[in-house]
């Protein structure tokens, strides 16, 4: 987690376009012989309800009918209450409508894929004109990788598997096949290994092993196979670069984590995740700070900056702790640790092969004392998660403010694929560096008002955290619902960040709740998630 490179909060005047472009096909099936070139979801996000689409500032008409205290009718019929989130934009971007691939998984008839969050998807095998419906498995969100089969027996009717081949070396010859943005039929591109290393997992949020190549791919790559010169499948095509002084730099999910998401669904029965060391680290690479930190000429590690206060580590480690080995392997002063061929690799790579729930042996260094612990590992929780994982955004809605969670979906749905830059330097923060402090904490924010006779002067209050509730600390949307619709006191006061503050009278709102959900079509004032 350590020496990440991190985005600007804002967007500069002239900012070059770099952005990791995450393939957002829908889903993907087997590209064995016989390939599988269409793929279509099932719509069933009926149930799925979510905030008013929104930017942080209100449209420019609306603004304007602002200006006139009697045109609230009008404010109201604009400023409609927008119940779902688009197809597949809960997940990471639009569905690509042209259907995707996927490797079809060699221990029997399972299909490895790159999918969205659907309920369901349907599959036709190249040269076929029948459609066949694929259930999902399971789905790592770390590693965008999905795991689908097919129940029909008809389907699987002359279809082979591919063989996995070993991690491939640098400029080892690789092939892309997909059915990306271009044209209808299957796509064959060619190109080599170019880099190996420790990447950014753009969907995932998360950091794992992966290949960069120079073999084009593009929108609809996702999910493909890329073999090698034997025609062995050595990684699934998943994302690329796109940079005004970049070309055809494309990654791929190599073998070592596709067998970890196949091993752990085999192990556990569904998806457990990669588990993370819950700490932030710093390089110690200047000779100075290693003297005072009391470490030895022959001695190398990472001092620990930040601990998660959720993680099992919190309980042993502690911060200006040194790293020095991760279960026996030395970590060099960069965080490096031996690869193979005499090249290395971010230490995380040797956490990222454990499971969740393996125990790892740690030893540190602490006031110039050798300490030696065995950790629990289990994966990482964020405050600000990276996925809604297929449930509907919870909501709550009372007097017409709509408070809701923050989420990396929530947060693309408010501020497009740009929210890196666009979203409130507050957030982003928090996105970036702010740790839970306990397992069921969440970012309870007002994502929008529904203008009404009783929220007047609240209605530019737009996704602004919420701090407090007649004076209690707000530690989840769940509790906050709770506090309000248990609260006997004469006002409702809801405490913001930047010092501002929030006050209605309690019975008045109440009331006013159900003739505000009629007047938006709203089914409930709370998402079901909260109603148990």
């Amino acid at each position: 987690m350590g020496d990440n490179k991190r985005k600007e909060s804002r967007k500069p005047q002239n900012r070059a376009a770099e952005t990791l472009d995450f393939q957002t096909t829908s889903t993907t099936a087997a590209t064995s012989s016989p390939a599988i070139e269409d793929v279509d979801v099932i719509d069933d996000t009926s149930a799925v309800h979510h905030l008013r689409h929104r930017r942080g500032r209100p449209p420019k008409n609306l603004r304007q009918s602002r200006q006139n205290p009697n045109s609230l009718a009008d404010e109201a019929h604009r400023e409609q209450w927008r119940p779902q989130f688009g197809l597949g934009g809960g997940e990471g971007g639009t569905v690509d409508g042209r259907g995707g691939e996927g490797v079809l998984h060699p221990h029997g008839a399972q299909f490895l894929a790159s999918v969205a969050e659907e309920e369901a998807v349907k599959l036709k095998k190249r040269g076929s004109d029948t459609k066949y419906v694929a259930t999902v498995l399971a789905i790592g969100t770390e590693c965008d990788i999905a795991l689908l089969t097919v129940e029909n027996d008809e389907f699987w009717e002359g279809v082979s598997p591919l063989q996995f081949g070993d991690l491939p070396a640098l400029q080892d010859a690789v092939t892309v096949v997909g059915y990306p943005i271009g044209g209808d039929t299957i796509s064959v591109t060619s190109g080599v290994v170019s880099r190996i290393e420790i990447l950014s997992y753009v969907h995932g949020s998360t950091e794992l092993l992966g290949l960069q190549i120079d073999a084009a791919i593009n929108s609809g790559n996702s999910g493909g196979p890329a073999f090698n010169d034997k025609g062995n499948c050595v990684g699934i095509a998943f994302q690329s670069l796109k940079h005004e002084d970049a070309e055809n730099i494309g990654y791929v999910i190599p073998t070592p984590v596709i067998m970890h998401f196949i091993q752990d669904y085999e192990k556990n029965g569904a998806y457990t995740g990669f588990p993370i060391l819950g700490v932030e680290w710093q390089k110690m690479e200047n000779p100075d700070m290693r003297v005072a930190m009391g470490m030895k000429p022959d001695q190398k590690g990472v001092r620990i900056r930040r601990i998660d206060p959720t993680a099992p580590e919190s309980q042993v480690l502690k911060p200006s702790d040194i790293i020095l080995s991760f279960d026996g392997v030395d970590i060099a002063n960069d965080g490096t640790v031996p690869f193979r061929h005499g090249e290395r690799i971010g230490f995380s790579y040797l956490v990222s092969q454990k499971y969740t729930g393996d125990v790892a042996a740690i030893k540190v260094l602490r006031n110039s004392a050798t300490l030696k612990f065995n950790i629990k590992l289990k994966s990482h929780r964020r405050l600000i998660p990276a996925h809604n994982k297929g449930r509907p955004p919870s909501y709550y809605i009372i007097a017409g403010l709509v408070f809701t969670t923050v989420s990396v979906p929530y947060l693309r749905s408010e501020y497009g694929k740009e929210y890196e830059y666009e979203a409130p330097v507050k957030l982003l923060d928090k996105l970036l560096h702010e740790m839970p402090k306990s397992q069921d904490e969440q970012l309870v924010v007002i994502s929008q008002v529904l203008v009404a006779d009783i929220n007047i002067g609240y209605e530019e209050i737009v996704n602004t955290q919420v701090l407090a509730f007649n004076g209690n600390p707000v530690t989840n949307l769940k509790s906050l619902a709770s506090m309000v619709e248990s609260c006997r006191d004469e006002f409702l006061k809801f405490d913001l960040e930047y010092q501002q503050i929030v006050i209605l009278r309690t019975k008045v709102a109440k009331e006013a709740t159900l003739d505000i959900l009629t007047t938006h079509c709203i089914p409930s004032a709370m998402s079901d998630d909260l109603k148990s």
